[in-house]
């Protein structure tokens, strides 16, 4: 089995954590540093994060998620977010490659076109898309985390405007993901759940 494979396996979401742990600001940067190589339709990496570590405002964050007791525990909070226009973002993005010739001026127009196209005024694919690749971005974070030692828990469970109203959030920032981190209280896990054999839901055609 790989390590990969057992870093996969041992993977767990936590449900409590061992209280008064600091993950240092360092270390969490470098867990975003990885998060950041996550693949993103366009290369437009939707992603956006805000780490919560304060007490104050991790209690605002507890109540909009219904109070649930991980989040008292945890060592930080990450609101994971979908940024709905992160499109916008494609001329910056996509200027370095211009500028070092990977791109010709046509290619950089036609590519600007493109990403154009496929997002302007279709808010239902903005939305999607911004989960779907926070949601990819996230996956990598976790598992970067558990690399490091640490142990994480995703959360969908609270009120969206709560969320969104405590962390003072833009319109185009939407709340995909609640993660939870900090060190596992392994007196308290438990088992994992029943897991579906592959036949059960992959199909070969």
């Amino acid at each position: 089995m790989s390590n990969f494979t057992d870093l996969v396996s041992s993977r767990r979401s936590a449900n409590n954590f061992v209280e008064g742990v600091t993950i240092p600001q360092k270390e969490l940067e470098e867990l975003f540093a990885t998060a950041r190589l996550a693949p993103s339709a366009y290369n437009l990496q939707h992603a956006h994060y805000k780490v919560i570590t304060d007490e104050k405002m991790k209690e605002t964050i507890r109540s909009a998620a219904y109070g649930q007791y991980k989040i008292h525990t945890a060592s930080a909070v990450i609101a994971v977010l979908g940024d709905k226009e992160a499109y916008l973002n494609a001329p910056e993005i996509y200027g370095g490659l211009k500028l070092l010739g990977a791109l010709t001026p046509e290619e950089f127009d036609a590519q600007m076109d493109m990403i154009q196209g496929a997002h302007t005024g279709k808010d239902q694919f903005l939305r999607d898309e911004a989960i779907r690749n926070a949601s990819l971005s996230a996956m990598l974070f976790m598992l970067a985390a558990k690399d490091q030692g640490w142990d994480t828990c995703p959360m969908i469970g609270y009120d969206e405007e709560a969320v969104k109203n405590a962390l003072q959030l833009p319109d185009n920032l939407i709340p995909v993901m609640l993660i939870t981190i900090g060190q596992d209280n392994k007196h308290k896990i438990r088992p994992r759940g029943y897991r579906k054999p592959v036949n059960e839901f992959v199909e070969f055609i």
